[in-house]
């Protein structure tokens, strides 16, 4: 028998605690007077903290994330890397890597001297119509849990403090920054407190609270804040507000919330001073604040005379890439496979053609960097077949969908990034074919634009030096310049240069020469609040007022309105567009210039698409959402996908049986074709290698490794969705601890496909289950009956007494992933979460256990147990 046990990957330990004593943080304190200990309550500016020189503290920067670090700046000049999103790691099931992936992201930040990362979100996926969904893991708060823990763990062994986000209950989009979420007790704990407990567990060093009341209570003065996180739980670190979330000056200083952020806060100035002189609050409160920062700045390296932990040493840029490239295969998931379909068997290069094989290598060492069967990019493409076998060579290979050429790497509002290159999966394909007998070909079928398109180097120069991109001019109010830039974008949400001397200006001017290379009716378009205008070639197009419609930080800040205008041009004469708006308190700096060519005719490119695919021997169609229905500051109305691609997606699958369909969204989306087409890909926000690790799966060089983090609905009707938009200001979680596939069983429903699904490459089957006495360890015996090597995720779920006032539903007791040879067996073993045997008791106000009796069962999803072990 072989056995392969989780935990065979070496992964670094959390950092250990700075060389600095509870006694030297008094003496510390101590040396400051009131009005510098209440100055460092509230930030130095947007994303940095104040510095204090009298004790050696040093301002610390501080990022959004979770799927790469920004930085301090909205620059696109400022590139960083760009991992899958939080539901795309969740869906690999596998710590490791996940730790891997934080140990990336810290030498990221570490980069850019960033101390703080805002990441990662643990809010659960409590509906698929949440609109930040993309950013958080899962739905089950043991998987939640235990991948944030392992993302924490990364982060912080390269010396940077994580950020467990947003405490709490902060689980959808709509009215965020007022709503009151109203839980039961029980269900509040057991399920929604559940991950932030297990990030304190694994010594996170920050925690930040919600904008959303909890039963009637901001969160910044939530008694939550004191009881459990910083008093049963023993958290240690630094509760840092959402930015603008604190609200009041004594309610919030009563609390145990620490930093107020951003900063200088007015509420946290003279009104707090005045407030702890009067006795309306306690200086020891103001000290326990202080102290707190203090010793965060000492784990970070950021406070004189303490040395910093000894962090993980960076990865090199080939390195970072190939981890990234895996990461995207990991967290795939093969939702159906009919007839082995995937993986495909590319053509062989004709006699005497010399191959090109992806470059090769190791991982560099990176945690979480092995992976089963063949590494990506090992070799050339390799032979394809499912568990049925091989599959007949593709000569004609056929990539349809708007995402196919411009897949969305990763989600919209604060967490976005800018990439330094993107792989899309067109490129993916192609590279990994080249040298092959494989002819690709490509049609885009739909186009589901509709937002303007901020102008970029590949179609724009600067007026003033002719590079490619734009000039960015900061002018006072008399219309003299304080400032000028170039930029590579149109879409300008801070200046870069020279920040503070730009925000002394009145207007800010964005301007570039544009080519157009197809005649017709252009679209022009300016972003901004306030007052806009656009002028092509000194003609005016656009002269307005725009009035805010949101004063949520994502709309101003990200992403404002917009105005449009339409104007013939002549192909190979250059146009020159202005555009400007006006500068207001409080109304952001985003300003964008944006130019689009006319749309090409929805009915011919979708014929041109079904023909592409009709000629082929093989159609891979790559769909997905965009940020105007998927992204932070708003839910989603729908699940369907925008534009035509439903019936794009049918019409491919009706000519071409051997269909691929590779869903590009953060969250579920409705499949109405599912059942045609024979396979059905998730890729989530795959990440700035999506490309690569696509192609890797396609042609199985490796393993769709994911498996569903969240259940998926057929569709929003008769599904047991909780709702995502408040009632006179309350949101009821009526449904209780029942969410996910809980909630489904409850209903007796079925979704399309359930929770912890996925399919690999090879078959299981599973022989035996046994527990320790106290059903603190499951060993679960698999087969691998399949051609060829592969990984199964083995989960173990709990059902417990007809007296525990449950459903009887199982839950998600534990889960640990094997690896095994074609015929050989695997034993995994699968610890058991001890809160697994409990509930919470309101009436005991603590965790007692649940009756007896209990029940392990095994299987490859939260739907099929082919296992069960009473204990």
């Amino acid at each position: 028998m072989t056995m392969i046990t989780p935990g065979s990957v070496s992964a670094p330990q959390p950092a250990a605690a700075p060389s600095v004593t509870e006694a030297e943080l008094d003496a510390l304190v101590a040396r400051l007077d009131l009005p510098a200990r209440i100055r460092l309550l509230s930030g130095g500016s947007t994303f940095r903290t104040r510095p204090e020189p009298a004790v050696g503290l040093r301002a610390m920067g501080v990022s959004d994330g979770p799927a790469g670090v920004r930085g301090e700046k909205w620059d696109e000049r400022d590139t960083a890397l760009v991992l899958p999103s939080a539901t795309a790691l969740a869906a690999a099931w596998d710590d490791d890597l996940v730790t891997g992936l934080g140990v990336l992201l810290a030498a990221e930040a570490r980069r850019k001297q960033i101390h703080i990362l805002l990441a990662p979100t643990l809010n659960l996926h409590r509906t698929p119509a949440a609109g930040r969904h993309f950013e958080c893991y899962a739905e089950d708060p043991l998987l939640v849990g235990r991948t944030a823990a392992a993302y924490i763990r990364g982060v912080q062994a390269g010396g940077v403090a994580a950020t467990a986000k947003h405490y709490v209950a902060n689980d959808s989009e709509t009215d965020r920054l007022t709503l009151d979420a109203r839980v039961d007790e029980r269900t509040l704990h057991e399920v929604y407190l559940a991950p932030f407990e297990a990030a304190v567990r694994a010594g996170v060093w920050v925690v930040m609270s919600a904008y959303n009341r909890v039963n009637g209570i901001t969160m910044s003065e939530s008694p939550l804040l004191a009881e459990p996180l910083k008093g049963s739980w023993g958290f240690d670190g630094v509760v840092v507000s959402d930015w603008g979330a604190v609200r009041s000056t004594e309610g919030a200083a009563l609390a145990p919330q620490d930093l107020a952020m951003p900063g200088p806060h007015p509420l946290w100035g003279e009104p707090l001073l005045a407030a702890v002189r009067e006795g309306r609050v306690p200086q020891e409160a103001i000290d326990d604040k202080v102290r707190r920062i203090l010793r965060l700045a000492a784990r970070v390296g950021a406070l004189d005379g303490v040395l910093p932990p000894r962090s993980a040493p960076a990865p090199t840029p080939e390195a970072a890439r190939r981890l990234l490239r895996r990461a995207v295969a990991a967290g795939c998931v093969l939702l159906r496979n009919e007839g082995g379909l995937l993986p495909l068997t590319p053509a062989p290069a004709p006699t005497g053609a010399s191959t090109n094989p992806a470059p090769g290598g190791t991982t560099g060492g990176l945690p979480g960097a092995d992976m089963g069967g063949a590494a990506p990019g090992a070799g050339g493409a390799v032979a394809g077949g499912g568990p049925g076998g091989a599959n007949p060579p593709v000569r004609r290979l056929a990539v349809i969908g708007p995402n196919a050429a411009a897949a969305r790497v990763q989600g919209g509002g604060s967490a976005g990034v800018f990439p330094e290159a993107v792989v899309s999966p067109l490129e993916g394909i192609g590279e990994a074919l080249s040298g092959t007998g494989t002819e690709v070909v490509y049609a885009e079928g739909v186009s589901l634009a509709t937002r303007p398109t901020p102008l970029h180097p590949g179609n724009s120069r600067d007026p003033r030096t002719g590079e490619p991109g734009v000039l960015v001019r900061y002018l006072a109010a008399d219309g003299t310049e304080v400032c000028a830039e170039h930029r590579l974008s149109g879409r300008i949400l801070e200046p870069g240069d020279a920040p503070e001397l730009a925000r002394t200006a009145a207007t800010v001017e964005v301007s570039a020469l544009v080519t157009p290379a197809t005649p017709g009716e252009w679209r022009f378009a300016v972003v901004g609040l306030g007052a806009v205008t656009l002028h092509a070639d000194g003609e005016p197009l656009i002269d307005t007022h725009v009035a805010a419609e949101s004063d949520d930080p994502t709309y101003v800040h990200v992403a404002p309105s917009f105005r449009t205008a339409t104007r013939k041009v002549v192909p190979g004469e250059p146009l020159h567009l202005v555009a400007t708006r006006q500068l207001a308190p409080d109304q952001g700096l985003a300003v964008a210039l944006a130019a689009d060519p006319p749309r090409p005719d929805e009915d011919q490119a979708l014929a041109e698409a079904v023909a592409c695919a009709r000629g082929a021997d093989a159609a891979v169609v790559v769909v997905g959402t965009t940020d105007e229905i998927e992204s932070e500051g708003f839910d989603r109305p729908s699940l369907a996908l925008p534009g035509r691609q439903d019936e794009l997606v049918a019409a491919v699958a009706a000519v071409n049986p051997r269909t691929v369909v590779i869903v590009n969204s953060g969250g579920p989306v409705e499949l109405p074709w599912r059942e045609s087409a024979p396979a059905v890909l998730l890729c989530w926000f795959p990440g700035q290698e999506a490309g690569h690790g696509l192609a890797d799966v396609l042609f199985g060089r490796a393993e769709p490794g994911g498996r569903l983090p969240t259940t998926w609905a057929a569709g929003a009707a008769g599904a047991p969705l909780p709702a995502t938009a408040p009632d006179a200001g309350v949101l009821h979680y009526a449904e209780g601890p029942y969410l996910g596939h809980r909630a489904w069983r409850r209903a007796g429903a079925a979704p399309a496909y359930w929770f912890g699904h996925g399919l690999g490459y090879t078959t299981w089957a599973y022989e035996s289950l046994r527990a320790d006495d106290d059903g603190t360890l499951a060993l679960v015996t698999v087969r691998n009956t399949g051609a060829r090597a592969g990984r199964e995720v083995v989960q173990v779920y709990l059902t417990t007494g007809p007296d525990d006032h449950d459903d009887g539903s199982p839950r998600l007791a534990g889960y640990a992933a094997v690896q095994a040879a074609p015929g050989a067996t695997a034993v995994a073993e699968v610890r058991i979460d001890p809160r697994a045997f409990q509930r919470w008791s309101p009436r005991h106000a603590a965790w007692i256990p649940r009756p007896a009796p209990y029940t392990l069962h095994a299987g490859p999803s939260c739907a099929y147990h082919p296992l069960s072990h009473p204990l």
